[in-house]
């Protein structure tokens, strides 16, 4: 049966919460790049921006997964078997991050003995309690899970556009 526009794309919540997502994600690395200098209140500002970016990416990628298992996806665009390979890795690869990348900041400020403060909801999360062993360990990680996703995320969005300069498909029109 061939495509119909109406299951061809992704439905509405699917595509909010993509751009949800990214948005968050983007504002997350925004809000560490220009956080200021340690005590000062640029920095304060700018790690609560991050650490609330950083808890609705998780939230929201909940709320993304039980969607998609729940509604399903649109059938896959017609390609090679390496390039759905290769996409079918890096969505893996996304969703992993959009979950480790907010759980590894979590337990990184609760091994330094603080909570994740999100004031705008009134809420303290504390997964773990204060591990100076395990505390740079877990700076290490989220700061190396960070670094790497830079590059998965632009890979994914170069795709995307890639296969809709070059390919002329229809891959990313179902998630505008």
């Amino acid at each position: 049966m061939p495509a119909t526009p109406a299951t061809d794309r992704y439905s509405k919540p699917a595509i909010f919460l993509h751009w949800a997502i990214f948005l968050l994600v983007a504002l997350a690395y925004v809000a560490i790049e220009v956080r200021g200098p340690k005590g000062s209140d640029s920095r304060a500002f700018w790690n609560t921006i991050h650490f609330c970016s950083g808890s609705l990416v998780l939230a929201l990628a909940s709320l993304r997964l039980l969607w998609r298992l729940w509604h399903g996806v649109p059938a896959e665009v017609e390609s090679t078997r390496i390039l759905v390979f290769l996409a079918r890795v890096v969505h893996l690869a996304l969703y992993l991050f959009i979950f480790t990348q907010p759980l590894l900041g979590i337990l990184m400020v609760n091994a330094g003995g603080n909570p994740v403060s999100l004031p705008i909801v009134g809420l303290d999360i504390r997964l773990i309690g204060a591990d100076p062993v395990a505390r740079p360990l877990l700076k290490a990680m989220h700061k190396f899970t960070g670094n790497l996703f830079y590059w998965v995320i632009g890979l994914h969005a170069l795709a995307a556009i890639g296969r809709h300069v070059l390919l002329r498909d229809r891959t990313l029109r179902r998630m505008l």
